[in-house]
Formats: structure tokens, sequence, C-alpha cells
């Protein structure tokens, strides 16, 4: 079994590189017609114009776009991807730098919303019939409808200005320090053994958290109700009633195994979206993460770094795919058996 999936991941894995290559292609020729010199973008503003030349001859500019991507094709695979116009520094550094805060919101934010949504789930399925299910459905739709940065706009409001019970940007509080371990701030703090670090980590993330999370959850609550509802109509279901077996029984030792599947798929090829919805959301509470990083990018104009970051996205979701793939093919006895 253990290498059946691990010969599953494999393949799912090679064969996300030559997407990522024409993804890695698109992108670069996206960026490289904009009306946007990198080489003037990474020298001061008092550079002479035949300092922009010599700049964009060393930075292979004045070359055709194929060559140029050869060029930055090679440098990237070694870990080159450039210099930042804005912060005139290693691209790879700045990025890496951010990273470990956006995989730790994400992966909170995902905890959350698998958390929250297979309780919603489990509850409106149990309630099916009374008005409690028809309320939870009501409420899915309505939260299923507010983007996650409006979420996080409505929790400023709520939890920030009326009831300000968390804080609204940042980490951690000022004046506090935590030794790095793992670039993890959740994960450090706890190292430390200081829950005062850790319970200002813990504040600060709440609200993107919720904000990410709350907009994923309604959706595993309806692929986990309409899994639970098709499942129960199987004869194995009707064959555990004749045993005897009890509701509680039948649904935790029977049908949430076999339901939980779509939602295993779901959670892995959504991972993505919600990788790319800290884009907002980071913005919104100062959270120094990749997609804070973005936008400022954008706003400058810093191509290096939006293409590094572009890549880790299209990274993101590709690999993520491919686990959800691999996950399928361990938990579907069909798939293994196919």
């Amino acid at each position: 079994m253990i290498k059946a999936v691990i010969r599953v991941i494999g393949r799912r894995l090679l064969a996300i590189v030559p997407v990522f290559a024409v993804v890695t292609i698109l992108v670069f020729g996206a960026l490289r017609i904009l009306p946007v010199d990198p080489a003037q973008m990474s020298l001061p503003p008092s550079a002479t114009i035949q300092q922009v030349e010599d700049k964009r001859e060393e930075m292979g500019l004045n070359r055709p776009i194929w060559e140029q991507y050869t060029i930055w094709f090679k440098r990237a695979v070694v870990g080159d991807l450039g210099v930042s116009s804005q912060y005139r520094m290693s691209t790879a550094t700045i990025v890496l730098e951010r990273l470990p805060a956006t995989i730790e919101l994400v992966m909170c934010s995902l905890v959350f919303a698998v958390f929250v949504g297979t309780v919603g789930g489990l509850l409106i399925f149990s309630a099916n019939g009374t008005p409690f299910a028809s309320v939870g459905m009501m409420v899915t739709s309505a939260v299923m409808a507010l983007p996650d940065f409006l979420l996080a706009l409505l929790f400023i409001l709520l939890f920030g200005v009326l009831l300000p019970i968390f804080p609204v940007n940042g980490r951690l509080d000022p004046g506090l320090q935590v030794p790095v371990h793992t670039e993890f701030l959740l994960v450090d703090s706890l190292l430390t053994g200081d829950i005062k670090i850790f319970a200002s980590a813990l504040n600060h993330i709440a609200l993107p958290v919720m904000a990410l999370g709350l907009a994923f959850s309604p959706t595993i609550v309806r692929v986990l109700h309409s899994s639970l509802i098709n499942t129960y109509q199987q004869s194995y279901i009707r064959q555990a009633r004749l045993r005897g077996l009890s509701d509680r029984e039948i649904l935790f030792g029977q049908a949430l195994k076999n339901a939980i599947l779509p939602v295993v798929i779901l959670v892995g090829t959504q991972f993505g979206g919600l990788f790319g919805g800290t884009l907002l959301v980071e913005m919104i509470f100062s959270f120094p993460g990749l997609g804070n990083l973005m936008v400022k990018a954008m706003q400058t104009a810093d191509l290096s770094v939006i293409m590094a970051i572009a890549l880790i996205y299209c990274a993101t979701t590709l690999v993520f795919n491919s686990l959800a793939d691999a996950a399928a093919y361990l938990l579907n006895p069909k798939l293994r058996n196919g």
C-alpha cells in the first residue's frame, strides 16, 4: 500500500513539471510585455541613460525574449531569482523571509475551515428535515456569498473596533521578540515556552484565519452534506441498520469514512485558492507574508518579486492537486483496484 501511494505521488509530481514549465513561460512573457523597464527600476532615480543602458545589457534585456527567459531559467534553477528593484536585495532572500508567515496563516486557516466545515456538515446532516437544517443551509449560503476580504473588513469592524478583542495588524505585540527556530511564529513561541508570546501570536493571527477559513468552510459543509446524503443511499448502510447498529455507529463507523473522500479532494484542489486568498487578507491586516509583499511589488512594478511569488502560488496549487489525487487513491478502494 505504502509503495503504491508513493508511486502515485511520484507520478503526479512528475506530471506537474511540464505544466509548471509552461506557466513560467507564460508569466515571464506577460511580465516582459508590460510597459516597465526592469533595468531602470533596479537603479536609483538619479541613474543616467547610459547607466540604464548598461544595466539593460547586464540583465540581458536587449536580447530576444526567449533568450531572456533562458537566462532567467538557468539562474532560477540554482536559486537566483534576481534582485528586487524595491528592496535592492536578493529576491529569493526576501521571498523566503515572508514565506513562513503565509504558510502558517494558510495552514491555520485550512485547519479552521476543515473543522468548521466538517462539524457544520455533520450537524446539518444530522438535523435533516428540521428547521435547524434549513437555517444552517441558509447561513452557509450567506457566508459563501461573502468573499474573504469582505469578511476580513467585517471582522476588523466587529472584533477590532466595536468589540476590541483581537489586534488587527502585524504578527506580534510591539516589544515582544521570539528566538527563531523554525521561522513559524506559533511554533517558535511554543518552543520557547513563553505563553505570553504564544498568546500574542495567536491573537494576531486569529482574525486573518477566521476570514480565510470562513470563506472556505461553507463549501466543505455543502460537499460533506451532499456526500453523506449519497452515502446513506448505499446498500451497506441499509445492511448496517438491519444489523442493529445505532445511528452514531453508522455515521462515524460506516458512512463518514466514505463520505469524506470528496472533502479531501476538495481541500487539495482548493488549497491553491486559499493560498491565493492571502493576497488581500494579508494587506488588510498588515500581515507580513507573501500576499502583502505581492501587493507592494505590484504597486512598485517589482517584476522579479512578482515573478517569484506568482510561481510559488502556481507550484503550491499544482503540488496540492497532486497530493489530493494521491489521497483519493489511498482512500478509495475502487481506484486502487481499478
